[in-house]
């Protein structure tokens, strides 16, 4: 290399990229990061609604259990850099942590950009904003630069952590997965993840804003067992929030397939089909002459019960059996089809990404490529929603630049 050059170069400034800049610099290395916004860390601002949920409680074995087929290739950056150091490193760095529900480690403060910047807070690197990384310079198998645009950046090792093509205005455009194909690297096809979901049925658009507490999702095709649990939102499109999001990237690789996919959704997870019809059975008795509308308008917003209901006139008196059981089934298996997603602009991460075999996962590193390594969501790689996936890329981000915690 020549005096100018760098120990490495890191492609992208997302908790992943900083993370292996920090760690790369806290080993004395020369490090520079190359982003293509105007500003580091944009889609790291935007998590958690702007609050940043950085880990949970889980061990490293049960959160990298949770990455389903990734689990093993996760499981060493997770070991590694297990939830309690990532958020003693914070703590360190002086962003305070709490955990908000029992479950979720979030900065005290509530605010992403305390967390940005102690990532960001380190004069040993540079982050040189508005340069898009165009194309890794590999010879005799080894990488030993970037170009953007007419400027060469030599280095004999290279971090990709742009990210994948989640969060499209805030810089997801799967800039380095062309990088990696052009290095030979095999890209998964790419699906939007954790993201809202269409629906064909239209009544689903009149409730818009209404939100149930604790519904439970299923996809309604056999082979497909997972089940997601929480918070339930219609939208003006469709369904979305905890409910939706942790199978929304199953879905969308789904509709590459068939053009709609059936969801189930059990709008009060801890009630059964029995539960409701054991309620009903009390209506009939104690409450014969209101309609049954209003009666379950006590269990959830006015329009969508009278929706579900049907007959805004029927009185608990006249609920037939027939008429009991279909309700029942709706209430703990409503049918809606799902036709789209919200797409890349709301997509919070990508699903797919660079083939997982062809890299080491004690490293990170290309096994087709010397010093060619990978970081965060690039990879095919992709957790539910809680912390997980920002625990990963600031784990395989540390393991790149080899962080001592």
């Amino acid at each position: 290399m020549n005096k100018n050059s760098f120990d490495i170069i890191i492609i992208g400034s997302g908790p992943a990229g900083l993370a292996a800049a920090l760690a790369a610099s806290a080993a004395g290395e020369k490090v520079i990061v190359l982003e293509q916004l105007s500003a580091p860390g944009r889609k790291l601002l935007a998590s958690g609604g702007g609050r940043c949920n950085v880990s949970n409680i889980l061990s490293p074995r049960d959160m990298a259990n949770s990455f389903g087929k990734a689990c093993r290739f996760v499981r060493h950056a997770l070991y590694t850099y297990p939830n309690e150091k990532l958020c003693r490193f914070l703590e360190a760095r002086g962003v305070e942590m709490e955990l908000t529900d029992g479950f979720h480690w979030f900065p005290s403060s509530g605010k992403a950009q305390d967390v940005l910047q102690a990532l960001c807070d380190d004069s040993q690197f540079e982050v040189i904003t508005s340069c898009r990384a165009e194309k890794l310079v590999v010879e005799d198998g080894a990488v030993c630069g970037v170009k953007c645009g007419s400027k060469l950046y030599p280095a004999d090792r290279v971090v990709l952590a742009g990210g994948g093509r989640s969060y499209a205005a805030l810089g997801g455009n799967g800039g380095c997965y062309e990088l990696a194909r052009r290095a030979g690297h095999e890209v998964t096809a790419t699906f939007p993840a954790m993201v809202g979901l269409q629906c064909a049925e239209e009544w689903v658009h009149d409730c818009a804003g209404i939100a149930l507490p604790d519904a439970e999702s299923r996809i309604a095709l056999p082979e497909e067992k997972f089940r997601c649990r929480g918070e339930l939102l219609f939208t003006h499109t469709g369904v979305s929030a905890f409910a939706i999001l942790d199978i929304s990237g199953r879905v969308s690789e789904l509709l590459s397939q068939m053009p709609s996919v059936p969801l189930e959704i059990n709008l009060f997870a801890d009630r059964k089909f029995d539960d409701w019809m054991e309620i009903f059975a009390g209506w009939q008795k104690d409450f014969p002459t209101k309609t049954v509308a209003k009666l379950l308008s006590q269990e959830m917003p006015k329009k969508l019960a009278a929706y579900l209901a049907g007959d805004t006139e029927l009185k608990a008196a006249g609920f037939s059996t027939a008429a009991r059981r279909k309700l029942a089934e709706n209430l703990t298996a409503l049918k809606l089809n799902i036709t789209s997603t919200d797409g890349w602009s709301k997509a919070m991460v990508t699903r797919g990404g660079v083939v997982l075999d062809e890299v080491d996962s004690r490293t990170l590193e290309s096994r087709l490529v010397s010093g060619l390594f990978f970081a965060g969501e690039v990879l095919d790689v992709d957790g539910p929603c809680g912390g997980y996936n920002i625990s990963w890329a600031l784990a395989s981000g540390f393991l790149t630049g080899k962080m001592v915690l």
